[in-house]
């Protein structure tokens, strides 16, 4: 009687091969572990994946809260120079008054500066002519020695 089972049960194999069947099963069978290989990949592929996504989210973030923190410096600048803006307008309007009070002062000094200049020269030409005459009245007087002879002291003795 096995022996009978064994036969039948050969013979059921050879009818399922010749009839296709269990090419399909084998067929479906190996696509059902390709599809199970696959999804495992994927998954594994994924798991691989999920660092780097957390560090891009985090970096998201930073990134996010730098723009945010960029923008409340701007808005605070922006606030301090309206506040600031009249003051500024204040010390413009002093030191545009302090720069025309120098440079009045430096137009001034500089107009005594050539007055005295001018009045140096004319001291230094008086002073000249004045050396000029006196070199010239020094000169004639020497002449005038010379021309008289000599002293009266020298002929007496």
């Amino acid at each position: 009687m096995d022996k009978l089972v064994q036969f039948g049960r050969k013979a059921w194999f050879v009818v399922r091969v010749l009839s296709g069947y269990e090419e399909r099963r084998i067929r479906a069978h190996r696509l059902q572990m390709q599809q199970r290989i696959a999804r495992a990949q994927a998954k594994k592929e994924e798991l691989r994946k999920q660092p780097e996504q957390i560090i891009l989210s985090e970096v998201r973030q930073m990134v996010q809260q730098m723009q945010a923190l960029n923008q409340q410096l701007e808005e605070a600048e922006t606030a301090i120079d309206e506040y600031f803006k009249p003051i500024d307008k204040n010390a413009k309007i002093i030191m545009d008054m302090q720069l025309e009070k120098e440079e009045k002062q430096i137009k001034e000094m500089t107009k005594v500066m050539q007055d005295q200049i001018a009045m140096q020269r004319e001291i230094a030409s008086k002073r000249a002519q004045a050396t000029a005459i006196e070199s010239k009245d020094a000169q004639t007087q020497t002449s005038d020695k010379i021309a008289e002879g000599p002293p009266k002291e020298e002929t007496m003795k």
